[in-house]
């Protein structure tokens, strides 16, 4: 039996054993043509239908570009700033004033509760932007009240104000300038909802469904969600940018990604998000459909360091020196990644190839550990997030690798993980010794690497999980933000990095490529370099059978 067969036989047993939930999406849409319906296989299911509430790339798949708009989004496959609901703007000469002009006409979606009577407006941006910075909000608190990304930039203290001009003009104020701003804006946590709605809800007494029953001006609308099942989406056909060439969209929620590949192949997914590096291979040597691109990434192990013995510089870079990267790159990313020497990635302007990569040293681990006071060891515990993202497609297998690095040097290792929401709940509690976890940038810019993760804000309500504090690191990075001037923007982020390469909160690991495996009749797919999964332009060509070509 030929490679080929032999790989098409195990596919097939491997599906021969689903149950009847994998099905489900299709089932659900029997009625759906074939060309216009397509299935997305993701790793997981949404913390939340608002991307304002949450941080994981999860989440943001199934929302942002979905549901939602921004004020400015993206050239597609580039970090080109481009018009989205704002068709224009104006920067004042000091850089303190951002004036946007809104399209005109553009509708928003409805629901069996919410029949919009009105188009966008300034309005609904403010409304969307003042539920996260303004404490006294009616809307604050709902669900939470948490908004990782915008505490942790910052903006609570950058945004001083946001003016209405008029129904389709609106002005924020800001406190100083701020370089990255736009790009800022582009990113998830900007989406605009509709404060209409959020009116009705109120007179409902379900201020909450604003969250989980969404309503966006996106190119899809939320028709049905089982949890831990599937998503189903339709095409809005009012989109301002005019409508989807697919009719109806389904996230099917596969967290396993043997599974996932499974699925794929047998041509019951026409996406397969976050492949496995042994499934890219498969799939070259299958001559599948792969679409790459350089990730924007880091994955990382965070200490954290309100907690002994990581209070402790030398502990830190023990530890880091302890870990063989080399090794985990080989057996966790099949070399499909390369070594993060910083939070930033090499293909960003502000990399620093100055700061030098730490290396793998068991005996200098074990001497800064006896100089730290701890020549006995310790034990800790390793966090390890439970779904596969681009930029760490296995970190139980990870951790259980720094394991065995660690207990060469006395020091012993319990791997705590949970569901992922409980997990993301728990380490934002600060409950961890220690976690492995990465970043898909949101825009283009390197402040989002450094802010959102290492900022003292981002310590106090974000997603810095070090609890990491450092004045000086703060002072550089918020100089950077404040400049204009490239130059002196890079002068800034590279001795921010330094300095974070001395004080160690993270183990940097990897970057890693960002990879979808798509069906030959998927057309239009453009991976886009900050992670974003967007299907406003897809469509659909048959030709032969998905399924033979899947395998052949």
């Amino acid at each position: 039996m030929s490679t080929k067969q032999t790989t098409k036989s195990t596919f097939w047993a491997l599906l021969s054993g689903l149950i009847c939930w994998s099905c489900q999406p299709h089932n659900d849409l029997n009625s759906a043509q074939h060309d216009e319906l397509l299935v997305f296989c993701s790793e997981g299911s949404p913390d939340s239908f608002n991307p304002q509430l949450v941080s994981s790339g999860t989440s943001y798949d199934a929302t942002a570009h979905t549901i939602y708009n921004q004020l400015v989004t993206y050239t597609p496959g580039t970090t080109e700033i481009a018009p989205a609901l704002a068709e224009s703007w104006q920067i004042s000469e000091d850089g303190t004033r951002y004036r946007f002009k809104l399209r005109e006409n553009v509708p928003f979606h409805g629901n069996e509760t919410f029949t919009p009577t009105r188009s966008l407006n300034a309005d609904d941006v403010i409304f969307s932007f003042n539920r996260q910075r303004l404490s006294e909000h009616p809307y604050h608190s709902i669900s939470g009240g948490r908004y990782p990304y915008f505490y942790s930039q910052g903006l609570d203290q950058l945004i001083i104000d946001i003016n209405k001009v008029n129904e389709h003009q609106v002005e924020f104020v800001l406190s100083r300038p701020e370089s990255p701003f736009l790009a800022i804006l582009a990113t998830p946590f900007a989406s605009i909802l509709s404060e209409e709605y959020a009116e009705i809800l109120q007179t409902l007494q379900h201020p909450e469904w604003i969250d989980s029953k969404p309503i966006g001006t996106g190119p899809f609308r939320l028709k049905r969600y089982e949890p831990d099942s599937h998503i189903r989406y339709e095409a809005f056909q009012d989109y301002f940018a005019g409508p989807p060439k697919i009719r109806d969209l389904v996230y099917s929620i596969t967290p396993d990604a043997a599974m996932r590949f499974a699925r794929f192949s047998a041509g019951e997914c026409d996406i397969m998000s976050n492949p496995l590096p042994v499934h890219l291979r498969i799939a070259r040597q299958n001559q599948l459909n792969i679409l790459e691109i350089p990730g924007l990434n880091v994955a990382y192990w965070a200490f954290n360091v309100e907690k002994p013995p990581f209070h402790d510089v030398k502990v830190r870079q023990a530890l880091s020196m302890a870990i063989n990267r080399e090794a985990i790159l080989k057996a966790v990313y099949d070399r499909q990644a390369q070594i993060a020497t910083s939070p930033i990635p090499p293909t960003s302007w502000a990399y620093n190839k100055q700061v030098t990569r730490v290396r793998y040293n068991t005996q200098q681990a074990k001497q800064l550990l006896a100089e730290a006071g701890y020549e006995n060891g310790f034990t800790i515990d390793i966090w390890a997030m439970p779904i596969q993202r681009a930029y760490n497609p296995n970190a139980r297998k990870m951790a259980e690798m720094m394991q065995q690095d660690l207990e060469k040097i006395g020091v012993k290792v319990r791997i705590v993980s949970y569901e992922w929401g409980t997990f993301l709940a728990r380490v934002a509690q600060g409950l961890h010794h220690s976690v492995l976890l990465g970043w898909n940038a949101d825009n283009g810019d390197p402040s989002n690497f450094l802010n959102p993760l290492l900022s003292c804000a981002s310590a106090r309500s974000g997603n810095n999980y070090a609890q990491w504090c450092h004045p000086e690191f703060d002072r550089l990075i918020l100089n950077a933000s404040q400049s204009s001037d490239i130059e002196q923007r890079k002068e800034y982020y590279q001795q921010a990095q330094a300095l974070f390469k001395e004080q160690a909160p993270w183990l940097t690991i990897a970057h890693a490529n960002k990879s979808l495996l798509t069906q030959p009749r998927v057309k239009g797919l453009v991976i886009s370099p900050v992670g974003n999964v967007e299907f406003d332009k897809v469509y659909l060509e048959d030709g032969a059978s998905t399924e033979s070509e899947a395998v052949n």
